[in-house]
């Protein structure tokens, strides 16, 4: 049976290079990081390259990157660091409906220590309004934290304004970029941010590394306690072969940038085009143009998605219903909810991300299955 894998926005394969790069560290460098020998010594030059070479690529210091294990400790980092480091400051955070639940629960968990949390609305494609956040900024507001693109519907916000709006306010800002570092330009000093987001297992590196990065001059207060590792900022003895991976991860993503993201995108449009053409009532959820190059999500109405998404997986086809966090819930995502769709739009909402092994034939034959299973689970 031809297998297609159209779920690239939950994970994505490691690319063999990046596995070559990490074996040594397996077997041969495999010494402690923190140990004086020579052992260890060979490893921490491994984690410190590995630190310039992503500073590097998204205009950072290297002393700014902390290393960690994936998003979700990132996101829950930056949140809690800032709030715990800033509580004499102030109590007050605001970010968006629409964020990864590794910032909204986070943010839910804070409240709970006594911070004030403001959830700002989004428009009909998921779009923070930056008077919202104006507006929403006061004198006890310490950090703002606003997604750059969405996991779900791909939509990129407008982090510069954002993060412009925050420093006039004399706000730290902080951007989840899991879903566009490695897919998209990111430069830390242009966007403007104080704290990013990365993880290596949506650029083809591997699951269980990620990072944060750190603007000098911002101190937080570290999620994990123990020894000295990361300058103090993460203790825990530091995964060298998977740092080593993301590090090679990102370098072979950033030779190619530009061209796949074209590449992406003229697929994106063929799928969206050719759903549109061959199926009635559907609509595409998310911003019609300021979205990720490989993102589709599509809502069918009067269609239980469930049941679309096993048609689709009996003929060898890997979508979602949205991200894989909440991949058990069949209730619509936060994120469908937020953007406020009548009720028979919100269940029948499936996510096609796009990546490296992703063809125009792929393409053409989703669509086939789709023209045949939409009307069958709407009979």
């Amino acid at each position: 049976m031809k297998r297609i894998y159209l779920d690239y926005a939950a994970t994505t394969p490691t690319d063999p290079r990046v596995v070559d790069e990490m074996l040594p560290y397996f077997t041969e460098n495999f010494g402690n990081p923190s140990s004086v020998h020579s052992f260890g010594q060979e490893a921490r030059g491994a984690i410190e390259k590995a630190r310039a070479d992503i500073a590097g690529l998204i205009g950072a210091a290297p002393d700014e990157i902390v290393f960690v294990s994936g998003g979700t400790e990132a996101n829950n980092t930056a949140l809690k660091g800032i709030a715990r480091a800033k509580r004499d400051k102030g109590d007050h955070i605001i970010t968006s409906s629409v964020e990864h639940h590794s910032v909204s629960e986070t943010a839910a968990a804070l409240k709970k220590e006594g911070f004030r949390v403001t959830t700002l609305p989004v428009d009909e494609y998921g779009m923070v309004d930056p008077d919202d956040v104006k507006k929403a900024i006061g004198e006890k507001t310490i950090l703002i934290s606003i997604m750059h693109a969405n996991n779900e519907i791909g939509t990129i916000q407008p982090i510069v304004e954002l993060a412009a709006i925050a420093h006039e306010r004399n706000c730290l800002f902080h951007c989840d970029a899991v879903q566009t570092v490695g897919q998209l330009p990111v430069d830390v000093r242009t966007l403007g941010v104080d704290l990013l987001t990365f993880s290596a297992h949506k650029f083809y590196g591997p699951k269980g590394v990620g990072g944060l990065y750190v603007r000098a001059g911002v101190n937080l207060t570290p999620l994990i306690h123990g020894g000295f590792q990361e300058a103090k900022r993460r203790a825990g003895t530091e995964n060298v072969a998977g740092i080593a991976g993301a590090a090679k991860a990102f370098e072979l993503a950033q030779q190619h940038l530009s061209d796949e993201a074209v590449r992406l995108t003229h697929l994106r449009d063929s799928l969206w085009e050719q759903i549109g053409r061959r199926i009635a009532d559907v609509r595409l959820n998310g911003h019609p143009t300021r979205r990720l190059p490989n993102n589709v999500n599509v809502s069918f109405k009067g269609v239980e998605a469930e049941g679309l998404l096993l048609k689709l997986s009996q003929a060898g086809i890997a979508a979602s219903m949205g991200s894989a966090c909440t991949s058990e819930s069949i209730e619509p995502s936060h994120v469908i909810q937020a953007l406020g769709l009548p009720a028979d739009w919100e269940r029948g909402v499936l996510r096609f991300t796009l990546g490296c092994q992703t063809t125009a034939e792929d393409i053409d034959y989703t669509v086939e299955v789709l023209a045949r299973s939409v009307p069958a689970v709407r009979a």
